[in-house]
């Protein structure tokens, strides 16, 4: 486990607007709940609330990866409107402690899912 500091500095807060995950025509994710998390150079990642998300849309894979900042990320499938995203969602089931605020949230994926609204 490594800890943010200044030379890879790491911040996570509530974002204060609505953060909509949408895949075809279907709302995989709506919240005003969600986390911003800013990590170094990297664009901002919104973690968005388990409770807040239609997890009967995602199927966990077998996919994995370490960050030694956070732990050990979990992924998922999106399948919605006769469509798969695959592996286009993360998690920390069990992350560090210094991360803990990120448990039980969700990641996605820009790129592989059709749109993330932030309001």
């Amino acid at each position: 486990m490594k800890l943010a500091g200044p030379d890879h500095p790491i911040a996570v807060e509530p974002y204060a607007g609505r953060v909509r995950v949408r895949v075809g025509t279907r709302i995989v994710a709506d919240t005003m709940h969600a986390l911003a998390l800013r990590e170094a150079h990297y664009p901002v990642v919104y973690y968005i609330p388990r409770d807040d998300t239609d997890m009967s849309l995602l199927t966990a894979t077998d996919h994995s990866t370490h960050c030694p900042h956070k732990g050990e990320a979990s992924y998922f499938t999106i399948s919605a409107d006769g469509r798969e995203a695959v592996n286009a969602v993360w998690s920390y089931e069990q992350p560090y402690p210094a991360m803990a605020a990120i448990k039980d949230h969700l990641a996605f994926y820009p790129h592989r899912v059709d749109a993330i609204e932030i309001g």
